[in-house]
This record gives structure tokens, C-alpha cells and sequence, in this order.
């Protein structure tokens, strides 16, 4: 099964690992992710030129805002889209994952049904 596995970093948590320690940590995680072909795909997020797009109800124009949600004390930094056996197997690797001071690893399961009807893979049930 997949896993989206979603780096949140807080700034305001205060003094961190070393920048160049924590990029040397990314490193060394996906290399043996990717030896073991667990990891699909990496992403380091940046964190300015950031919008959001608001669906409105009722057929509306859509809001787009500068940045993400305003009350949010973490900033999604990046993510892992990882294949794992099981969730303990997802959440071990999450665990791995240097994120810093105050910060925190999401884990979602990609709903892969819904995934292969987008991609015209296969049929989609309701």
C-alpha cells in the first residue's frame, strides 16, 4: 500500500538540527528507501510564493490567498510517497525522517481506487 508521508516543520519551535545535519539526514533516508525500492517520490517544499485556492460553495469563483492556512504553527516542508507493506512499516519510516524541533510527520494512505479511476487505470465504484 502507499503512504504520504508529510514533513511538517514549525519555525517558531525554536533552535534545530543543523541545516546541512538535517539535509544530510534526508539524504541518507532516501538513498535506502530507494535501495529498497520503498521510496516513489521525494519532494523538499518551499515556503514562499505560497497560495491557496478556495472552492466556493454553489458554483462561486474560487479565493486564492497568499499562503497557507493562517493559524497553522507548522509549515508543510516536503514529503515521501513511500510503498509499505503495512502501517507500522510506514510510521517506522516516518519516525526516521528529520523533520526538527516542533515538527511532525502526517501519514495518509493513498486511496489508490480513486487514484486509478483519475488516471483511467481502472473502473471507480461507488
Amino acid at each position: 500500500m502507499k503512504y504520504l508521508l508529510l514533513i511538517y516543520n514549525n519555525p517558531a519551535a525554536g533552535p534545530d538540527l543543523d541545516p546541512e545535519a538535517r539535509l544530510q539526514g534526508h539524504v541518507t533516508l532516501f538513498k535506502e528507501l530507494n535501495e529498497t525500492k520503498t521510496v516513489l517520490s521525494s519532494a523538499a517544499l518551499g515556503d514562499t510564493g505560497v497560495r491557496t485556492v478556495r472552492t466556493a460553495a454553489h458554483g462561486g469563483a474560487p479565493a486564492v490567498t497568499d499562503g497557507p492556512f493562517l493559524e497553522a504553527k507548522e509549515l508543510l516542508a516536503g514529503y515521501y510517497l513511500v510503498d509499505c507493506e503495512t502501517p507500522e512499516e510506514a510510521a517506522a519510516i516516518a519516525a526516521r525522517i528529520p523533520c526538527g524541533a516542533g515538527g511532525a510527520v502526517e501519514i495518509r494512505p493513498v486511496n489508490e481506487a480513486v487514484t486509478d479511476a483519475v488516471r483511467g487505470d481502472a473502473p471507480y465504484r461507488i
